[in-house]
């Protein structure tokens, strides 16, 4: 019998509204998508699903903060993360002197546009507000948080996979509540590093630059792909102590961040195999 639990990452209100406001069936459906990406990863036929993943930790209703917006209509926290952020990818910060922060909001969105095609600037379209909406405190962090450990602790999972955001959820979870363990911790395109942006703004905070694996986690792997342009550091314990293993992939340039990819790819199986047979 498996006993995983997924934690998703951004993008991922539309499955609330789907199953007319239900976060359970959100969660189901996120389930069975992500059962089928994982099924085919371990080698099984396109089309097919295993019963890999016992439940979905779903958040992003607690989140919500408003259908995704252009960039220079994001509301200022969103800015603030997508500046800096962009900063990190080498934006064109010498061309901003003077600009307003919409301004600046927007000539990073058209480098981006340039540098790496439409499909980043979605990204930073559902990636910023979310973030802002978590590291801003308050009852959303709390809620989204609880929410995790609640299904950790309910389900009581050898392994974890968390995706994207769902990795800095469920990092602090972890060590919200130190009475939840489990035996693998698996973080896929991880933003836990990105420092500004969401590394300074952990709880608990990291100590003379270090962060450090949640005490009921006994073993973390780290997998990034290399153009994944939220995994940055891809590499987890320059900047966390007790990271067992940072894997390098390579899922995909374009579609470098979805979880289907990570899914997918044999860096993230390799490690699962041992909690599905």
């Amino acid at each position: 019998m498996t006993s995983i639990v997924g934690v998703h990452g951004i993008g991922k209100y539309h499955y609330y509204e789907d199953a007319g406001g239900s976060a359970d069936g959100a969660a189901a459906a996120v389930r069975a998508k992500w059962n089928a990406y994982l099924h085919q990863g371990l080698g099984g036929r396109t089309g097919g699903a295993g019963d890999y993943f016992t439940e979905i930790a779903y958040y992003a209703h607690h989140l919500h903060s408003g259908p995704p917006r252009p960039v220079r209509q994001m509301g200022t926290p969103s800015k603030l993360v997508f500046a800096d952020w962009a900063a990190q990818l080498g934006g064109p910060f010498r061309d901003a002197a003077g600009e307003s922060l919409t301004g600046v909001a927007h000539l990073l969105a058209e480098w981006l546009l340039a540098r790496l095609g439409p499909a980043a600037v979605r990204f930073a379209q559902d990636f910023c507000p979310e973030v802002a909406t978590y590291l801003g405190g308050g009852a959303p962090r709390v809620r989204a948080r609880d929410t995790v450990a609640d299904v950790i602790r309910r389900r009581r999972p050898r392994a974890v996979v968390a995706h994207s955001l769902g990795s800095v959820v469920t990092y602090e979870a972890l060590w919200a509540h130190p009475d939840l363990s489990v035996d693998l911790l698996v973080t896929l395109g991880s933003p836990l590093g990105m420092r500004r942006v969401v590394f300074d703004r952990l709880a608990p905070v990291p100590v003379r630059g270090r962060g450090a694996r949640p005490p009921g986690v006994r073993r973390w792997i780290n997998i990034a792909d290399k153009d994944d342009i939220a995994a940055i550091p891809a590499a987890l314990a320059s900047c966390f102590d007790g990271v067992e293993r940072d894997v390098s992939c390579d899922i995909d340039w374009l579609d470098f961040h979805t979880v289907r990819n990570y899914l997918r790819c044999g860096g993230t199986n390799e490690y699962l195999k041992p909690f599905v047979t």
